[in-house]
């Protein structure tokens, strides 16, 4: 009888496609892959080591897996992805209950990892370089089959001060232009219809590799591919976000005119310490820009509240700046500290509750905006992603050109005629509902 496996998935997509990848060498190896972890031999836990916050909600999903061996079939419990690569003495240590832990590296041995596991009574670790992260190959997608991730880089060189991912996940690596393109027309003849492009920095594409940005072109290329309709560009940086870029996006129909910039600040100084560039004039300026290029384009960013230093005065600039830009889509946190950080080790920390603070005023803010920006589109039509049917209520739901998964807003609506989940439809938007939008297909 074949060992049954599971995976529990935790984190951003980036960490997702390498599930997807480790699920299809498992699948290949010979192992039967189940969604039902009470049934499963093998559990693995794919985590994520970002924040503080991650690594609790990590280490209480492995404490509630590791039950199973009591309650359940459980055998064996393997830890993988970035916490597993950041803190892996610490979870040999003081997590007896896991069974092994995989650097990112290894993923690629992922098939060979777990029949050693399951013959080995001992805790084990799998260390291996992060450069030799599968960064493609065949995937198994874990969520619906019309739209997938479309990883075309990994790790990242910006070094903010904040940020462990070059500590976990290694200096920018982007994949060759030839094989994106190709991994994206196996994912169209397997019915995606929606590409979302991440990677850390996606607007850094090709530099490493061909000496030049090279994002333009590619999605110039991906929008050539038969059965792909929606490109969607997600974690870009604001100094690389080029005109050829903006172009293409105001331009080319399959590129949605949607961008995520995640500004983290507007106060120049605070910007500073991040290590990053800019100020609140040049990063309004940005979005003017992009505004004026790409029309009807929405923009999601991210900020962070009381980071080591911040002062009423610069949080200040920073509202002013949300108040002035009304961004589209928004996310404000709290400051976390993280081990082996520039940041971390920084003087002047705010107190946990004025950080706090901080952060809800931001989103209360983005409320009252995005309340406003809802309003004006009452009467209008837009393209709609089908994602279900909502049986209690009798409406369907999904996303527009607008919405990311996961992250961003639902719009429910109605149908005279059947629709089908990846199904494109025109509907007419005629209530607001919070951040949610209600209408029907005409």
């Amino acid at each position: 009888m074949a060992v049954k496996i599971a995976m529990v998935s935790l984190g951003c997509p980036k960490n997702q496609t390498d599930a997807e990848i480790m699920l299809k060498k498992l699948y290949d190896a010979g192992y039967e892959l189940t969604v039902e972890e009470n049934e499963a031999d093998v559990i693995i836990v794919n985590t994520c080591g970002f924040i503080e916050s991650a690594k609790k909600e990590a280490i209480d999903v492995i404490l509630d897996v590791a039950s199973l061996k009591k309650e359940g079939k459980l055998k064996k419990l393997i830890v993988t992805g970035c916490m597993a690569e950041r803190y892996m003495d610490d979870i040999v240590s003081d997590l007896p209950e896991v069974d092994a832990v995989v650097g990112i590296g290894a993923n690629k041995n992922i098939a060979d990892i777990i029949k050693t596991a399951l013959t080995n009574d001992r805790t084990l670790s799998f260390p291996a370089q992060k450069e030799h992260l599968l960064l493609e190959g065949d995937r198994i997608l874990a969520n619906p089959p019309y739209y997938a991730y479309l990883r075309i880089a990994d790790g990242c060189d910006n070094k903010c001060t904040y940020c462990a991912i070059p500590l976990i996940r290694g200096s920018y690596r982007s994949r060759k232009f030839e094989n994106i393109i190709e991994e994206a027309k196996r994912l169209a003849m397997g019915g995606v219809k929606e590409l979302i492009v991440i990677a850390q920095d996606i607007t850094r594409y090709g530099m490493d590799l061909y000496g030049r940005l090279r994002l333009a072109e590619l999605l110039t290329e991906l929008s050539k591919i038969e059965g792909i309709e929606w490109i969607r560009l997600l974690y870009t940086y604001p100094d690389l976000i080029t005109d050829e870029l903006l172009e293409v996006m105001a331009n080319n129909p399959k590129v949605l005119k949607y961008i995520d910039i995640p500004l983290q600040h507007a106060s120049g100084t605070v910007l500073k310490r991040m290590n990053r560039r800019g100020d609140k004039k040049t990063l309004t300026a940005l979005i003017k820009k992009i505004r004026s290029t790409v029309q009807g384009v929405t923009i999601r960013t991210t900020f962070i509240t009381g980071f080591p230093g911040e002062t009423k005065e610069e949080f200040n600039e920073l509202c002013d700046c949300v108040e002035e830009c009304r961004f589209d889509r928004m996310g404000a946190f709290a400051y976390s500290e993280e081990e082996g950080t520039v940041a971390g080790e920084m003087p002047d920390r705010v107190d946990q509750k004025v950080r706090t603070e901080r952060q809800n005023i931001l989103m209360e803010m983005q409320y009252a905006i995005m309340e406003e920006l809802n309003e004006q589109k009452l009467g209008s039509v837009v393209d709609v992603l089908v994602e279900g049917y909502d049986r209690d209520n009798k409406v369907y739901f999904g996303r527009t050109t607008a919405d990311a998964p996961d992250i961003d807003c639902k719009i429910f609506f109605t149908s005279g005629t059947k629709c089908e989940e990846g199904d494109i439809v025109k509907v007419e938007i005629s209530e607001i509902m919070e951040y949610d939008l209600l209408g029907k297909t005409i």
